[in-house]
């Protein structure tokens, strides 16, 4: 019989604990995830939950108190296995959970359907589905300065590494839409080019990432979503002469959805240039592939760059006259030889270049020309404009490498929200 939370007892589900670089691990469990657990179960008590789930809310419930009376936290109740109980029974009633809640992003109020989010990173996808009315139920991304980032404006801490088995046992068993920009380095451009000249293998050959995609399909099948939103770099499509393509189509289509896919650019949401592949599929034993889906018409006004630029930046964004210098000999070096490598200096009424997450680094691919001085890079702020995050976006949870790294691997947020709203549409007819 599955009890009331408040009647289990810890002492009945022992578990083992190891010390592994500082961080504790519960089983297959870490801190992190103990937090993601918590987060899900405030955002989503009715979460489906046996007895192995409900002890699983208590540890993460005991954990976060012990931690935060650790770290100075406002209360004196003494944590006891029924005071523990107790909160998990009504945590509305506890101010310990008000960072959970307070935040730029929170989930509608009367949600009309629900998603989950894969490879969540700064959690685009998670922000567009919400512009929609979609209830977000579960998480992930294994990225732990992500993890922070994501918390700070969503409130919910994203489940780690997804291919674990206890990270999927979290998934609820319904969902009506699975989103997942899925790890790109396997197939992009740059990503080929790096691992060849390291003598690696690219693609699905990747057992490290590339293979990260059939644990999306994995999840399809098991849960059957109405639909899937997935995105991924350009170069997806013709990698491996297009067999890499193919095989992520025939493994989506064996499943039996429907797949629409094209390739778009994010300029006419934001100013800059990025191509990305869009895959959406929807349920053929729902749908019966007549379902009237089309990707959105990119806006014909155009975006610039001075619209995302601050007035004044700190000058630690300007590029030191060493950094400027070796920029300018590295171009013209490469231009003597006949190759288009070379820093991005942009045009203020114009758009920019793609913005990478090595952008951190130099700079170089996005430099903002000044009046009587060397150029600069972007700020965190101007990078996340740049993806179309709005202001109230938190960012200042992790340093500026870790921010520009985000900004680089994330989603043009409003380019997913046209998507999303197209998705969204063609499934409620």
């Amino acid at each position: 019989m599955v009890k009331k939370i408040k009647d289990l007892k810890l002492t009945d589900f022992p578990e083992e604990v190891d010390e592994k670089d500082g961080v504790k691990i519960y089983g297959e469990t870490s801190y992190e995830n103990h937090l993601a657990i918590l987060s899900q179960f405030l955002h989503n008590g009715g979460m489906e939950a046996d007895d192995n789930k409900k002890v699983s809310i208590i540890r993460a419930i005991q954990q976060f108190l012990e931690d935060k009376k650790e770290h100075g936290g406002a209360f004196d109740e003494e944590i006891t296995e029924d005071f523990v109980g107790q909160v998990a029974e009504e945590p509305g009633r506890y101010y310990f959970f008000r960072d959970f809640f307070e935040v730029p992003f929170p989930a509608p109020h009367q949600p009309r359907f629900t998603f989950i989010d894969l490879f969540a990173g700064m959690g685009g996808f998670r922000i567009a589905m919400q512009r929609q009315g979609g209830k977000c139920v579960f998480s992930s991304e294994w990225n732990k300065y992500a993890q922070q980032t994501y918390f700070a404006n969503f409130g919910e801490m994203p489940f780690g590494d997804i291919t674990k088995e206890v990270t999927k046992s979290f998934i609820p068993q319904q969902f009506d839409i699975l989103c997942a920009g899925f790890p790109c380095q396997p197939f992009s451009i740059a990503g080929v080019s790096k691992k060849k000249s390291l003598g690696r293998e690219t693609g699905f050959k990747d057992k490290t990432q590339g293979t990260l995609f059939f644990d999306v399909a994995d999840i399809i099948s098991r849960h059957r979503p109405k639909a899937f939103y997935l995105e991924n770099v350009k170069n997806l499509a013709s990698h491996d002469k297009g067999n890499t393509f193919r095989v992520i189509r025939e493994t989506l289509e064996e499943l039996d959805y429907s797949i629409h896919f094209q390739v778009l650019d994010g300029q006419g949401y934001v100013p800059q240039h990025r191509e990305r592949i869009m895959i959406v599929g929807f349920d053929r034993r729902r749908y019966h592939g007549e379902e009237q889906f089309s990707f959105p018409q990119s806006p014909s006004t155009k975006r610039t760059i001075a619209e995302i630029l601050d007035k004044r930046v700190d000058e630690k964004y300007t590029l030191s006259d060493k950094l400027w210098t070796y920029l300018q000999n590295y171009a013209e070096k490469h231009k003597a030889k006949g190759n288009g490598f070379g820093f991005g200096l942009v045009d203020k009424n114009g758009i920019s270049r793609t913005l990478s997450a090595r952008y951190y680094k130099d700079g170089s691919e996005i430099l903002i020309p000044q009046r009587g001085k060397n150029p600069r890079r972007l700020s965190p702020r101007e990078c996340a404009r740049l993806m179309g995050y709005p202001d109230e976006y938190r960012l200042n949870q992790v340093s500026d490498v870790q921010a520009y790294r985000q900004c680089g691997n994330s989603v043009v947020v409003p380019l997913i929200t046209a998507v999303s709203e197209q998705i969204v549409k063609t499934m409620e007819v």
